[in-house]
C-alpha cells in the first residue's frame, strides 16, 4: 500500500492541478479536510439508522471502520466514504415491522455478500455484463422506485406535526437553493437543525433518554450491538426484499469510481472491483453487529471536488473521527429525540430525491421514451412501488420493491426479445440523438 507524497508545497493545492490519492497536504489541512468529509457524511448517515430504528451510534462506528476497510481494500488508491444508504430504507422498514430487527439485519448481510460477489466477478471479467443486465431504463426504474415506495412513510411522520413538518421542509429546499457550495450540499442537514430548534420551541422533543444517560455520566460507551436471526421462519422472504438494493449499490459505486476517475485520472477505474468488494464486506460487517447497510457517498465527491484534495489520507481521518463520535451514547440519544415532525419534513425531500435520481438517469441518458418497452418498463415498476403491491405465498412474502425490480427486467428483457423478433419497433433503440447544440451560448436564428 503506497505511502502519500507531499502535494506542492503542503499547505496549499496548485492551480489548475489537484491533490491525487496517493498525495496529501501536511497534516493540519488534511485533518480539516477529513473534519470537513465528516460534516458532510453526517447529515445523511444518521438520518437512516434514525428512520429504520437502528442505534445511531452503532451505525456511525461501522460507518468508519467500513472507510478504513474499503480503503484497505482498494489498496489506498481510492477515496471514498462509506455511508448509510438510502436504498436500504424501505427494506429494512418492511423487514423490521413483519419480521422483526433480526431477520432486517440478516438482509443487510445478505446484500453485502452477494455485492462483494458481484465484485469479484467485476474484477477478472469487467462491467459489461452489469450494463447489459440493467440498461439505463432499468436501473432508473429501480432507484426510483425505491424511493417513491416510501412516500407512505414520509406522510405518517409528516401528519404527526404539520407545522414543524412544513418549516423543516421549507427550510431543506430555501437552504439548497440560498447557498453556494458546501453550505448548500448539506442542506437536509441543515434543514433538520432548523426543524430541530422548531420542535424545541413547540416543546415536541423527548429529552428523558437523554437526561437519564447524562445524569449516569454514561459520555462514553460502546455502542449496542444486534445480530441478525438467519433461523426466523420469516427471515428467507424478508432477504428477497433486499436483492433489489444489490442493483442500487452497485450503480452508486460504479457511479463513484467514474466521478473520482473524471476528476482525477482514468486508471482509478480499474479499482470497480475492489470497490463493490470493499462496500460487500463493509456491508455485512455492519449488518453482523446491528448497524445500516453502507455504500459510497456522493456527498464527499462534493467535497473533494470544492476543494481538489482527493487524497486518501483525508478518508483515514474521517473514518477515525466517525469511529470516536460514535463511543459517545449521549449523542446517539440526541439525535434518537429527533421527533416526527422533523423527520417527516426532511423525508419528504429525501425519498422524493432518491426517486429523482432515478430519473435523471434517464435523462443522462437520453432514454427513448416513444418506445412502448421503456414505457412500460418504468410505468409498471413504478406504480408498483407507489402502490405498494405484495404477494404472499404462506409464511413468504414479496414486497413491492422486489415486485416492481423483477418487473422491470422481465418487462425490459422479454419484451425487447418479443418486439426485435416481431420487427414491431417497440424495442429500446438505444439514447436518443441529442437534439441541438450541447454547449455554448444560444443561438439566435435568423428569419430570412
Amino acid at each position: 500500500m503506497p505511502l502519500w507524497t507531499i502535494h506542492g508545497n503542503g499547505r496549499t493545492v496548485e492551480p489548475g492541478k489537484v491533490v491525487k490519492p496517493d498525495e496529501r497536504l501536511n497534516w493540519p489541512a488534511t485533518v480539516a479536510i477529513g473534519a470537513q468529509h465528516v460534516i458532510a457524511m453526517f447529515g445523511a448517515t444518521f438520518l437512516v439508522p434514525v428512520l429504520t430504528g437502528f442505534p445511531v451510534s452503532t451505525t456511525l462506528l461501522f460507518s468508519g471502520i467500513g472507510t478504513l476497510l474499503f480503503l484497505l481494500i482498494t489498496k489506498n488508491r481510492l477515496p471514498s466514504y462509506l455511508g448509510s444508504s438510502f436504498a436500504f430504507i424501505a427494506p429494512v422498514t418492511a423487514a423490521t415491522a413483519s419480521q422483526g430487527m433480526g431477520s432486517a439485519l440478516a438482509g443487510i448481510v445478505a446484500v453485502g455478500v452477494l455485492l462483494a460477489a458481484v465484485g469479484f466477478i467485476v474484477q477478472f471479467a469487467g462491467l459489461g455484463w452489469i450494463e447489459k443486465l440493467m440498461p439505463p431504463v432499468v436501473a432508473g426504474a429501480i432507484v426510483a422506485l425505491i424511493g417513491f415506495n416510501l412516500a407512505p412513510v414520509a406522510w405518517q411522520n409528516f401528519q404527526q406535526a404539520p407545522i414543524t413538518a412544513t418549516i423543516t421542509l421549507v427550510a431543506v429546499i430555501l437552504g439548497s437553493v440560498l447557498f453556494r457550495g458546501f453550505l448548500g450540499r448539506i442542506s437536509i442537514f441543515l434543514g433538520v437543525i432548523v426543524g430541530y430548534i422548531v420542535a424545541l420551541l413547540r416543546q415536541e422533543v423527548d429529552f428523558t433518554q437523554v437526561n437519564e444517560l447524562v445524569a449516569n455520566g454514561q459520555w462514553v460507551g460502546l455502542p449496542t450491538f444486534q445480530f441478525p436471526t438467519f433461523g426466523s421462519p420469516g427471515t428467507w422472504s424478508v432477504i428477497a426484499m433486499f436483492l433489489p438494493v444489490v442493483l442500487v449499490l452497485i450503480a452508486e459505486n460504479v457511479g463513484h469510481v467514474r466521478g473520482v476517475a473524471t476528476m482525477t485520472e482514468a486508471s482509478v477505474n480499474q479499482y470497480t472491483g475492489r470497490a463493490l468488494i470493499a462496500d460487500g464486506a463493509a456491508t455485512v460487517l455492519a449488518g453482523t453487529f446491528g448497524g445500516s447497510g453502507t455504500t459510497t457517498y456522493g456527498e464527499n465527491i462534493g467535497v473533494m471536488a470544492a476543494t481538489r484534495v482527493y487524497s486518501t489520507a483525508a478518508y483515514w481521518v474521517a473514518g477515525v473521527f466517525a469511529i470516536l463520535l460514535s463511543l459517545s451514547p449521549v449523542v446517539g440519544a440526541v439525535f434518537n429525540s429527533i421527533p416526527a415532525g422533523v423527520l417527516g419534513g426532511v423525508t419528504t425531500a429525501l425519498y422524493g430525491l432518491i426517486g429523482i435520481i432515478g430519473i435523471k438517469i434517464w435523462v443522462d441518458n437520453r432514454v427513448d421514451f416513444s418506445r412502448p418497452v421503456n414505457q412500460y418498463t418504468a410505468a409498471v415498476s413504478l406504480v408498483i412501488a407507489i402502490a405498494g403491491f405484495t404477494m404472499v405465498w404462506g409464511d413468504f412474502q414479496l414486497g413491492a420493491i422486489v415486485i416492481g425490480a423483477a418487473a422491470a427486467l422481465l418487462i425490459y428483457h422479454l419484451g425487447n426479445a418479443i418486439a426485435r423478433w416481431r420487427r414491431t419497433g417497440a424495442d429500446d433503440g438505444g439514447p436518443l440523438p441529442a437534439v441541438g447544440q450541447l454547449g455554448g451560448d444560444p443561438q439566435d436564428s435568423q428569419v430570412k
